[in-house]
């Protein structure tokens, strides 16, 4: 099975695709296929980043990005099904996910093409917190663009219910959306280093402080 066909289908014919998904069309099919590829393209995306310090960040990253994106998915899926179950949502949770797996093999796609500016410049800069706070903007700029396509594809879903909770169910959706963000972000602080800095090779940094204080920190370290 070529997995990456069905990455290209939704790239070629978005609207037949999420169709397929409304109705129960090869879910088990899709689910595994976004997955994989889009676990691939984390993976080439986070080792590119990891080679800013050494071989052994190279592997770590290419292995904790994609789990980054999928850890996040699970944590945040139970919230957004139960929730709309409860108010009348008749999906199911397999569709939810795959969904949610669409939305993020979009921001995969994105890292990728975002892959060479990347690479070039980690060739050509060499300054820690310049490399860290491109990644955040790229990695807020993808992630923005993959949940406003998750909006976009989830929507009509309320509408097309056509009952009382449809408008709760959008607001659930509004909500859930900043949750991942936060859930997200976090666990990227939790899950580093990803770049490495100076110094020995570390899998995981001691847990001090948030991913907002470390943006912060690296801003001030850039402008002193």
């Amino acid at each position: 099975m070529n997995y990456f066909s069905t990455v290209i289908s939704l790239l070629r014919d978005r609207k037949e695709f999420l169709a397929e998904i409304y109705d129960g069309v090869g879910l088990k099919t899709k689910m595994a296929a976004l997955l994989i590829s889009s676990s691939c393209f984390f993976a080439i995306y986070g080792a590119i980043i990891g080679s800013y310090h050494s071989l052994p960040q190279v592997a770590s990253s290419a292995i904790k990005l994609p789990a980054l994106y999928l850890i996040t998915l699970v944590i945040c899926l139970p919230t957004l099904y139960i929730f709309n179950a409860l108010f009348g949502s008749k999906q199911t949770i397999g569709q939810h996910f795959t969904y949610l797996l669409t939305a993020v093999s979009v921001i995969a796609i994105l890292l990728c093409g975002f892959a060479p500016v990347t690479l070039f410049f980690l060739i050509t800069v060499n300054d820690y917190s310049f490399f860290l706070l491109l990644n955040v903007a790229i990695f807020a700029l993808t992630g923005i663009i993959g949940v406003t396509f998750l909006y976009q594809i989830m929507k009509p879903i309320s509408d097309n219910d056509g009952d009382q909770g449809a408008k709760v169910r959008k607001n659930i959706l509004r909500f859930w959306l900043v949750l991942y963000g936060f859930v997200g972000s976090q666990l990227g602080w939790t899950l580093r280093p990803f770049l490495g800095s100076q110094g020995q090779f570390e899998l995981f940094r001691p847990r001090e402080g948030s991913f907002f204080s470390g943006v912060w920190n690296a801003l001030v370290s850039l402008f002193s």
